[in-house]
């Protein structure tokens, strides 16, 4: 089977570069390597990028779990910091959030204020100590939100099955989006979607659309057949737990097709049903290489979610180096790369589109429209000169 790789070829020169204009603080929600998750992953390739056009990068990280190589990131850094997360039970009953509490390290206070430096927040995780830093000198301040957090949470509440943890997630939701009320300061916020731009600018109208940050520089994707339709994602999230018990109940059960959910630590209960249903394949925990390898030999990739917050970076992944790309209205509402996939939203739609593709090879054609709109709306360079533009204006 032939691989069609095609190189982007960025157009424009990236201008910018002056010796007084090229160092920045980036504060990390988590250590962001290896990039594994979403949220990393968007932080990783940032700080790649970022470097690719000349900025030195001062890196505030918050250690936590077994993430503490710092490596790879010391290729790209002029310094990394990591500062231990604050995982005090007192803590759960501050006003404000227990991600924002557990990262109030007086440390980093004292590093960000030795000088004048531009600073990206990543998160709003990240920011306790934003007001105080805004206040105190007239330096450039930009918050990247990766989500509309509140409603992240109050989404994961409602998914969660045990009740004691389904009480955390509500009572942050709620210290979520009064604490968000914070980026009313002199200060820039870089959201991750356009939805997303539409809900910050009401409270801070200097919000701006910088798309996520990602891998990919090229188009991975094959033409022809693929050998199964595809659900991947981080299945211990109840997020995508919900959307792949779905996709088992609702459309595996029902059709003759081979069906494959790759993805880290799934959850207990797709186990079980895929004992109901001798067509479903589970990949436990595949690395980056394996897991791409697994959606460029889809041939259909279900794109599902039920929750209208963050950017989906497996939609980016998907169209990057699968085929086919079947997605609901919330996976891809408004972020440019509609006209990539087929949108439906009912189970029974789903059947039908799955039945037409499964017949249907993905033709050359098809992935040099994706060339073109890939290009324009997930470009790395161009996002990493909005943020330039943001944290030097």
């Amino acid at each position: 089977m032939q691989i069609i790789k095609i190189n982007f070829l960025v157009s424009g020169f990236i201008s910018f570069m002056t010796d007084n204009h090229s160092e920045i603080h980036l504060v990390s929600f988590n250590v962001p390597y290896p990039a594994n998750y979403g949220g990393v992953i968007d932080v990783f390739y940032k700080i790649k990028a970022l470097n690719d056009i000349g900025i030195q990068i001062n890196l505030h990280c918050f250690n936590y779990s077994d993430r503490e190589s710092i490596e790879e990131l010391e290729k790209y850094c002029k310094s990394v910091t990591l500062y231990p997360r604050l995982l005090k039970r007192t803590f759960f009953f501050s006003t404000k959030p227990f991600i924002v509490r557990s990262r109030s390290n007086k440390q980093l206070l004292k590093n960000l204020g030795k000088d004048n430096l531009p600073i990206l927040f990543e998160g709003l995780h990240t920011t306790y100590f934003l007001k105080e830093l805004s206040e105190k000198r007239n330096r450039n301040i930009v918050v990247r939100t990766h989500n509309i957090e509140h409603k992240y949470y109050f989404k994961l509440a409602d998914a969660e099955k045990n009740i004691f943890r389904k009480m955390y997630l509500y009572s942050e939701g709620l210290k979520l989006k009064h604490y968000q009320k914070i980026l009313k300061s002199d200060i820039s916020v870089a959201a991750i979607t356009k939805n997303d731009q539409d809900y910050f600018s009401l409270l801070n109208p200097d919000t701006h659309f910088v798309p996520a940050f990602h891998s990919f520089k090229k188009i991975n994707s094959k033409v022809g057949f693929g050998d199964y339709i595809l659900y991947h994602g981080d299945l211990s999230v109840s997020e995508n737990v919900k959307a792949a018990i779905f996709i088992a109940k609702n459309i595996c059960s029902k059709v003759d097709h081979k069906f494959i959910f790759a993805g880290r630590n799934p959850n207990k209960r797709l186990y079980d049903l895929s004992k109901k249903n001798n067509n479903i394949k589970i990949i436990t925990n595949p690395g980056d290489d394996e897991m791409n390898e697994i959606i460029q030999n889809a041939h259909i990739n279900l794109l599902l979610t039920f929750q209208d917050t963050g950017i989906k970076l497996k939609l980016i992944n998907s169209l990057f180096n699968g085929r086919f790309c079947i997605a609901n209205t919330t996976m891809v509402k408004n972020s440019g790369l509609e006209s990539l996939c087929i949108v439906k939203d009912s189970w029974k739609e789903i059947i039908n589109e799955i039945e037409k593709l499964i017949v249907t090879p993905l033709e050359l054609s098809e992935i040099n429209k994706r060339e073109q709109i890939l290009l324009k709306n997930v470009n790395n360079e161009l996002s990493a000169q909005k943020l330039i533009n943001l944290l030097f204006k």
